[in-house]
């Protein structure tokens, strides 16, 4: 069986498309190939592995990526954007997908406050990602 195949876009994939990549992989990485990009990357924001690691999704490995860079040459099966701002300005020339969706969440690096509070925005969308992507994986 082949694998079906996941970009996640997101602006600067050093949040939201991170944790989603993780959690797919973490949840059905037998099933889906997947990769996460950014339309302008940053470095992947410390408390993003933080917080992934307190459920147990390690993270070693994952690197900050532009959507030019990829070496994806086929048409994927999914391109999921995670913020409006991604799916608005979706290189949609440069990738292409059967199936296009679109999961807005805040972006936790945005948040002003205490590490507490930056920390709690991390983990709230960090959740809501896993719920979003177990939801999904229930119609594949």
């Amino acid at each position: 069986m082949d694998k079906k195949s996941v970009l996640f876009l997101c602006t600067g994939n050093s949040c939201r498309s991170q944790m989603a990549e993780a959690w797919l992989r973490y949840l059905a990485g037998d099933r889906f190939e997947v990769f996460s990009v950014g339309t302008a990357p940053k470095p992947i924001h410390p408390f993003t592995y933080k917080v992934m690691e307190e459920v147990g999704v390690i993270m070693t490995g994952h690197t900050s990526k532009l959507y030019s860079d990829t070496r994806i040459t086929r048409e994927l099966d999914f391109l999921i954007t995670v913020c409006d701002e991604a799916d608005k300005n979706c290189p949609v020339g440069v990738v292409k997908a059967g199936n296009r969706l679109h999961w807005f969440f805040e972006d936790p690096a945005a948040v002003q406050g205490s590490e507490v509070e930056q920390l709690a925005k991390f983990r709230e969308v960090r959740d809501l990602i896993r719920i979003c992507i177990q939801e999904w994986l229930g119609q594949q």
